[in-house]
């Protein structure tokens, strides 16, 4: 057995199973130390050797599995931050950054998933200028890994009197929440604002100051927390999010260094790339990485995205055109 047991007993999860296999080694010792002052002892004391053998073997097993959930939970977190944010396209822009948004609130719902707004800045039409949302849920950065990249909407707008096609984008990034980072910031790098929160049209303003930004000066990474009652649990989750943004940040130069050997990746995972445009008028959406297209447009954006990202996690690419 290769486990350290001392490290097994500062988790949680496998600290029970560390004490018990050291309590089993333990007596095991006593009985082989018993055996080699008394020969005569061995072979009442090969029954009970066996037992332990049995019982030692069956908590080995048990750290095993426990340590492969660990692994793949941090690999696949089962939390992570959603953001979307409006692109070229003005308040067409913004719906639709608003309506993806919601396909991904009532994807989540369908799953089972819980979901929290943490912050969201809306437009005089009702768009989402940019917004952000907790999201857990077993397999969610798994199943929604994939998402992030420029989202591309070809429609016409209800303002268009002329029927003409107008195409417009939002970006998704999907950051996921690990619990060991190995992230350290400075505090002397973080500019801190504080304002009020408030929604659309000045509506539900709150009187003190509990909306939290936090500017990481090196990068220039910005974070709003808006959702929290006060101050305090406002920069926690601010924090919380500034930090998933820099690993992902960090993983991203990592993933460039070494892209031709990363297994499954599907694009860069950047989200300025182009990945996916959703054509109303010709009721189809297409992946641009896996060329592949789905129809059904109402569907999808009510949340049914389950083929899509099914044919996402396997890779395998289609025939379908890329739209320019």
């Amino acid at each position: 057995m290769n486990f350290d047991l001392e490290e097994l007993k500062k988790n949680h999860k496998t600290s029970y199973l560390a004490n018990e296999y050291e309590r089993l080694l333990s007596e095991e010792k006593k009985i082989n130390d018993m055996v080699a002052e008394d020969e005569s002892m061995k072979e009442l004391a090969v029954e009970e050797l066996q037992n332990i053998t049995f019982q030692k073997e069956g908590l080995e097993r048990q750290i095993e599995e426990m340590q492969k959930s660990e692994k793949e939970e941090e690999e696949f977190p089962n939390e992570i931050i959603l953001e979307v944010r409006a692109g070229a396209g003005g308040d067409e822009a913004s719906l639709f950054a608003y309506e993806l948004a919601h396909m991904y609130e009532l994807y989540a719902e369908a799953k089972g998933w819980s979901s929290k707004t943490l912050n969201e800045s809306m437009n005089e039409v009702g768009g989402y200028k940019e917004a952000s949302f907790e999201i857990r849920g077993k397999d969610v950065y798994k199943l929604l890994r994939y998402e992030t990249g420029v989202h591309r909407v070809q429609r016409i707008p209800a303002t268009e009197k002329n029927g003409r096609i107008h195409t417009s984008t939002a970006s998704v990034a999907i950051l996921p929440l690990r619990k060991k980072s190995k992230i350290e910031i400075n505090p002397a790098d973080i500019d801190m604002e504080y304002s009020r929160a408030g929604g659309a049209g000045g509506q539900n303003v709150n009187k003190v100051e509990t909306a939290v930004r936090l500017i990481h000066k090196p990068t220039g990474i910005d974070v709003r927390c808006t959702t929290e009652r006060n101050q305090l649990g406002n920069r926690e989750q601010a924090m919380i999010i500034l930090m998933a943004k820099l690993q992902v940040l960090k993983d991203e130069e990592e993933a460039k260094k070494y892209s031709a050997d990363r297994k499954g990746q599907i694009g860069t995972g950047d989200r300025s790339e182009k990945i996916r445009t959703y054509n109303f008028p010709q009721d189809r959406v297409t992946d641009h990485r896996i060329r592949q297209s789905w129809s059904n447009i109402p569907g999808i954006m009510s949340g049914k995205i389950d083929k899509i990202l099914d044919a996402m996690s396997s890779g395998v690419v289609g025939e379908a055109e890329d739209e320019e």
